[in-house]
């Protein structure tokens, strides 16, 4: 029997429906969520089925609408609030981090914020440096907050059911490039096999999304199918790559990148977010405090640290894609010295 196939986009709208089906305390506000249906498809025929009183357009006024979702977590809805685009995080973050983030412990644990702030992440289309980044890491570094990124349909559906059941917040993010939108580029790799059944995914558990035996590539998001290339083209020199999708940052799988690089000496981590400070750094700390041991330097290929250009060519220069990782990878089983950090390791050169 074939298996029902969605793209992401689709596999988030069912989790968020069949949650609001089960839990009236469940709703949706933010920037164009209904009629519109979220300029990236995450709230696609919600406003049809829920009305407006569920799936609440707001104004642009960032700090007012996350301020107003956690006075509503607070007191007793589970609310789903989109943040457009995750770089518009700086005129709200007081609202994310001083609010969502610590009112739980500012109450000694009495107050539960289970709120889920959902926004689009990445590049590559020619939107420029306020409309391009990811900053996961940004988010990961702040405590109070878990934080989600996945790679696939399935996983998109039952990491949004899971986050919307979570008692904490939760910052659920998702790549522009995985949402299998027609009117931009895509990543076939993440329409998936989605079950029409509830499930959730558990966060802080990483997926191998390819075995290997020579180098660990370990990617989030979008990176995790750019790993992918790089492995296939790495397969055709005789090189095999296992590919590790960590899938959470918060809640992050320490144990299972271990696993993985004990298993092949090599460490290659790639990310679409930036170089310095980030969380390439944070996976190669993780396991070279676990003492694992390695054949040769582990290396990292991400953003470079420079605001995201717009135009296309210089765009596409500083993103890391599959070969900049595939050469990673090489140098790895050369055992080159590691070159330095930031802009040049970013790009890949």
């Amino acid at each position: 029997m074939s298996q029902r196939r969605m793209t992401m986009a689709k596999a988030m709208v069912e989790g968020i429906a069949q949650e609001m089906r089960e839990d009236p305390n469940v709703f949706v506000m933010g920037e164009d969520v209904g009629p519109y249906g979220g300029i990236f498809d995450s709230t696609q025929g919600l406003l049809d089925e829920f009305g407006p009183e569920r799936i609440r357009d707001t104004p642009i006024s960032e700090t007012a609408f996350i301020g107003a979702g956690v006075g509503a977590a607070m007191a007793g809805s589970r609310p789903i609030v989109e943040l457009m685009f995750v770089d518009f995080f700086g005129v709200c973050m007081d609202a994310i981090y001083n609010l969502m983030a610590k009112n739980t412990y500012f109450s000694g644990g009495r107050s539960k914020v289970p709120m889920v702030l959902m926004t689009a992440t990445g590049g590559g289309y020619g939107d420029a440096g306020q409309h391009s980044q990811c900053l996961h890491a940004t988010f990961a570094h702040l405590p109070g907050m878990k934080v989600v990124h996945p790679s696939t349909a399935y996983d998109a559906k039952g990491m949004m059911i899971q986050a919307i059941r979570d008692d904490n917040p939760v910052v659920y993010m998702f790549h522009k490039g995985l949402q299998g939108l027609g009117w931009m580029w895509n990543v076939k790799g993440a329409t998936t096999h989605v079950p029409e059944e509830s499930y959730t995914v558990p966060f802080g558990e990483v997926a191998v999304r390819r075995e290997g035996s020579d180098v660990t590539i370990v990617g989030l998001g979008l990176m995790v199918h750019r790993a992918l290339e790089a492995a296939e083209t790495l397969a055709q020199e005789g090189i095999e790559a296992e590919v590790v999708d960590l899938r959470t940052l918060v809640p992050l799988d320490r144990e299972g990148v271990r696993k993985s690089v004990e298993k092949t000496g090599r460490l290659v981590v790639a990310d679409e977010d930036y170089s310095s400070y980030g969380m390439t750094a944070e996976i190669i700390t993780s396991v070279v405090e676990a003492g694992v041991s390695l054949t040769s330097p582990p290396r990292r290929v991400a953003y470079p640290d420079i605001p995201i250009p717009f135009t296309p060519p210089m765009e596409k220069f500083a993103l890391p894609d599959g070969e900049k990782i595939a050469e990673a990878a090489r140098k790895t089983m050369a055992g080159a010295a590691t070159e330095g950090a930031g802009a040049r390791a970013g790009a890949g050169t």
